[in-house]
């Protein structure tokens, strides 16, 4: 498959979609998939249905087709739509995350762009997100140009009671952490599957860390001496050896055997030398979308102490 071109951010509006490849951000596979099921993302053409509303049916009056869609992805859908629609303004520079719950609210902003002739300025937190963002015709920016993101949406692997999330299934932790840390908001949106009372209890796979290469074995030993648990090298499903990162790092998978203070592991395991960053995003989300099995949308606020 021709790849496409060279690995530099585009500015300015994309009218032709370029070609892509569907696969999570971590070269050679182990990334979660980001196209719908059984195809590539496509560009827009006609319109998606909008959000549903109280009697069912989408906001155009039209009822989903959920008979082709699984009721996980129809509550993706439902949870990328309702926060684009509760968040997404005129004149904003957006932060636009990675993952397969991130194809549906792309979706419903570009179908807002071309219906309100929105401007809107897009971020990517990995090479999955660009190439989603030029596929949709949006406009393509980085940090370089807008260091401050009004609004960054993202996806997670799971969501305690607390909003600390679990991030990184699909190898994009870090450049996803960046955007959502320069983000002056930042909102999630999920299936039910992802919702917990405690972290662990849904996400059985472990907290990412990603870790420069030459380091990941005293690393590795470093965090199950000090948290206990097991650590692994995520390896590569489509190629031979671990999974490699946009940033050109490999991932740890850490297996926690208990529940820990997270804020305090968080920056504990940060400062292990080799570590890059970890998949704990404490103290981040203010807002999460679950997408439910009923076709309701349910909404969780950050705690206010």
């Amino acid at each position: 498959m021709q790849r496409p071109g060279p690995f530099s951010t585009l500015y300015g509006r994309v009218l032709a979609p370029l070609p892509g490849r569907a696969g999570g951000a971590a070269s050679g596979g182990g990334g979660s998939s980001w196209a719908l099921p059984g195809s590539h993302v496509q560009p827009p053409g006609r319109a998606l249905p909008g959000a549903r509303g109280a009697n069912g049916r989408d906001s155009d009056g039209v009822c989903p087709a959920t008979s082709t869609m699984s009721k996980t992805e129809e509550a993706k859908r439902l949870a990328g739509r309702a926060a684009v629609e509760d968040h997404v303004r005129n004149n904003q520079v957006l932060g636009i995350g990675s993952g397969s719950t991130i194809v549906h609210a792309v979706q419903r902003i570009a179908e807002r762009v071309k219906q309100e002739s929105l401007s809107l300025i897009c971020i990517p937190t990995s090479f999955q997100a660009r190439q989603l963002i030029l596929q949709y015709g949006l406009t393509l920016s980085d940090l370089d140009r807008h260091p401050e993101i009004d609004l960054a949406i993202d996806g997670a692997d799971e969501v305690d009671a607390d909003l600390n999330l679990i991030k990184g299934g699909g190898g994009c932790l870090t450049q996803e952490k960046i955007v959502a840390g320069y983000a002056s908001r930042f909102i999630v949106v999920a299936d039910f599957r992802k919702d917990s009372k405690n972290l662990g209890e849904q996400w059985h796979k472990g907290i990412p860390i990603e870790v420069i290469p030459m380091a990941y074995v005293p690393v590795s030993r470093a965090v199950t001496r000090k948290f206990g648990g097991a650590v692994e090298l995520r390896m590569a499903v489509n190629k031979a050896g671990p999974v490699v990162t946009d940033n050109g790092n490999f991932i740890l998978d850490w297996k926690f055997d208990q529940v820990h203070k997270w804020s305090e592991v968080n920056t504990a395991i940060k400062m292990i030398p080799g570590v890059v960053d970890t998949g704990l995003f404490i103290n981040m989300a203010e807002r999460v979308y679950f997408g439910m099995q009923d076709g309701s949308v349910s909404v969780r606020e950050k705690p206010f102490c």
